[in-house]
C-alpha cells in the first residue's frame, strides 16, 4: 500500500499554444497538510482541475492510493475520496443550509421525490462531522463567508473524503475565522484526512502546512518541509526575485494637514471619530470585523453620509454627501471587493482605467476619444507593470493582482489629495502585493496622502508610519509604527487591549 494518497507525475497541459503546466509533479502523503503555493497564473488551478477530473492532462500520470489512472473523471475523483472546495464554495445562496448539504446525495440517490425528513437527517450528520450547530432552515446567503466555508467542508466529508483540496480558503475570512478554519483542518488531519492547502500567503503556509510544493510559470521550483523554509526563500521561489521588506519611514513632521476629521458620526457605523492626516503620510486603520473601519472609509468616500461631524480638505470644509462629492474633493477609494465594487469585468481594460476621465475625453456630442483612452491605458500599463495582452481585452481576463493595479490606475489618473485603500492586497499574489506596496510608498514620497484600511497587521506595520485602531465604532488608539509589535496591535484591536 502506498504512503501517498496522491501522486501527479510529469503533468503537462496546453491551452491552444500556451503551456499551463510543463511536466509538474505533486505528491501528497496520507494524512498530511500540504501547501501548494505560487503566484496567479503559475498553474495551481490547472493542476486542481486535473486532479478533480475536470481537465484531462495532455501527458503525465495520476496515482491515487497506489493505483494509476489513465483518465480521471469528476466522479472517479470523488469515488476515490478526493473533494475540492473552490473559492466560490459551489453553494446555492438562495437555498437553505439543509438543502445545500443534502441536495447532492438526494440527486445521486435517483429518488423521484425529495424527503424533507431524510434531508434533515443528512444535514445533521454532515454538521456533526465538524461539531457544528447551525439553523438548518437559514438561507446560505444570510451567513458569513466563514460559516459558508464550514458548510462546504462538512458537505465534502459526507462523501468519505480522504483528500480535501482547499483553493485559497482564507480569502475573505477574518483572523478569528482563519483560526477556526485551521483548528478544523488540524482536526481533519487527526482523523487521517489529507489536506492540500492552496495559498500564496506566507504566514498561513508556515502556520498550517508540514510540506510544500511551489509552482512558477507552470514548473516545479521547490518542494520539501516547511521547517526548511523561511520567508525570504519562500518569496524568492514564488516570484523569482529578491524582495526586501523595510518599514516605511516618514520625516515630514512640518507638512501641512491634508485631511482633518472631527467628531464624525454615522448611525450603526461609528461615533466621535477625529483624526488628521498630513501630506505624504501613509496611515493605517485596523480593527476587527464590525469595528467600524470600513464604514468610516465609505463615509469619507460618500458611500454613506455621516449624520454629524466635520471633514476638511486642505483646511477647507468639505461637504461629502455622495461619491461625486468625494471625487471632486480629491478623494479616491480602492474597495475591498474589486470585482463587484471597483471594476466592470466584461468591459475593456482601457475603459476601466479611464472611467474618471471620460468627461474630459468626450466631445460635444458625448463620443469619447478612443485614441486618448488607449494611450492612457498603455501609459498605466507601463507605469504600474500591468501584465496584459491588449488594453481592449476585458479586465476580467486579468489576474487578481493586475485587476487591482487597474483600479489603482483609475485613481492615479486624476488629481488626488487622499487615496483610501481598503484591503489593498486581498486576493493578490505576493509579487503583485509588493509591487503595490512600492507604488504606494512612491506616491507618498511624491506628496500623496494615503489611508490604508486593513486587518493584515504585517501589511499595516510595514507600510504605515502611524496606525489607528478602531474598536466598537470608536478610535481606541493611535500610535507610531516605529518599534510597534504585531502582538501589541492585535491586543489593542480586541476589547482586552489597553487604550490609554
Amino acid at each position: 500500500m502506498s504512503d501517498y494518497i496522491l501522486r501527479a507525475t510529469g503533468i503537462k497541459k496546453y491551452f491552444g499554444g500556451v503551456k499551463a503546466l510543463d511536466g509538474v509533479n505533486l505528491s501528497i502523503r496520507k494524512g498530511e497538510i500540504h501547501c501548494l503555493a505560487g503566484e496567479n497564473g503559475c498553474g495551481k488551478s490547472t493542476i486542481i482541475n486535473i486532479i478533480s477530473g475536470f481537465y484531462t492532462p495532455d501527458s503525465g500520470t495520476l496515482e491515487i492510493d497506489g493505483k494509476i489512472f489513465d483518465r480521471m473523471t469528476p466522479q472517479t475523483s470523488i469515488t476515490n475520496g478526493i473533494q475540492v472546495i473552490y473559492q466560490d464554495l459551489s453553494l446555492f445562496p438562495n437555498l437553505t443550509v439543509q438543502e445545500n448539504l443534502a441536495l447532492n446525495m438526494e440527486v445521486a440517490s435517483g429518488r423521484k421525490f425529495v424527503n424533507k425528513a431524510r434531508m434533515r437527517e443528512i444535514a445533521l450528520a454532515a454538521l456533526s462531522k465538524i461539531n457544528m450547530t447551525i439553523d438548518l432552515d437559514e438561507l446560505v446567503e444570510n451567513l458569513t463567508f466563514g460559516m459558508r466555508q464550514m458548510i462546504a467542508i462538512s458537505r465534502a466529508l459526507l462523501n468519505d473524503a480522504r483528500l480535501i483540496i482547499m483553493d485559497e480558503p482564507t480569502t475573505g475570512l477574518t483572523k478569528k475565522e482563519v483560526e477556526t478554519l485551521f483548528r478544523l483542518i488540524r482536526d481533519l488531519q487527526s482523523r487521517g484526512i489529507a489536506v492540500l492547502f492552496v495559498s500564496h500567503k506566507l504566514d498561513e503556509v508556515f502556520e498550517i502546512a508540514e510540506r510544500f510544493t511551489i509552482f512558477r510559470s507552470g514548473h516545479n521550483v521547490a518542494e520539501g518541509s516547511t521547517k526548511d523554509l523561511n520567508q525570504d526563500k519562500f518569496t524568492y521561489y514564488m516570484t523569482g526575485r529578491e524582495i526586501v521588506t523595510q518599514r516605511f519611514s516618514y520625516e515630514e513632521k512640518d507638512a501641512p494637514t491634508v485631511l482633518e476629521v472631527k467628531d464624525l458620526y454615522l448611525e450603526n457605523g461609528f461615533k466621535d471619530v477625529s483624526f488628521q492626516l498630513k501630506k505624504g503620510e501613509i496611515v493605517g486603520i485596523t480593527g476587527l470585523l464590525g469595528s467600524g473601519r470600513t464604514e468610516l472609509a465609505e463615509a469619507l468616500f460618500g458611500y454613506h453620509q455621516a449624520q454629524s461631524g466635520e471633514i476638511k480638505i486642505n483646511g477647507k470644509p468639505a461637504q461629502i454627501t455622495c461619491i461625486r462629492d468625494a471625487i471632486e474633493n480629491g478623494i479616491g477609494y480602492l474597495p475591498p471587493d474589486r470585482v463587484t465594487e471597483g471594476l466592470f469585468l466584461s468591459q475593456p481594460i482601457s475603459d476601466n482605467i479611464s472611467t474618471e476621465k471620460w468627461s474630459e475625453y468626450a466631445n460635444a456630442f458625448g463620443a469619447v476619444d478612443r485614441k486618448k483612452i488607449d494611450e492612457m491605458a498603455l501609459h498605466w500599463k507601463k507605469e504600474l507593470s500591468i501584465a496584459l495582452h491588449d488594453v481592449e481585452d476585458p479586465v476580467g481576463t486579468l489576474s487578481g493582482g493586475n485587476q487591482q493595479k487597474c483600479v489603482l490606475a483609475k485613481w492615479l489618473a486624476i488629481d488626488l489629495n487622499v487615496l483610501i485603500l481598503n484591503g489593498p492586497t486581498v486576493g493578490v499574489d505576493i509579487g503583485a502585493k509588493f509591487d503595490i506596496y512600492e507604488r504606494v510608498r512612491k506616491l507618498a514620497r511624491e506628496g500623496l496622502t494615503v489611508l490604508i484600511i486593513s486587518d493584515d497587521l504585517p501589511e499595516v506595520l510595514i507600510n504605515c508610519n502611524r496606525v489607528m485602531v478602531m474598536r466598537q465604532g470608536r478610535l481606541a488608539a493611535s500610535l507610531s509604527t516605529d518599534g510597534l509589535e504585531e502582538s501589541t496591535l492585535a491586543e489593542l484591536a480586541h476589547e482586552g487591549g489597553n487604550v490609554a
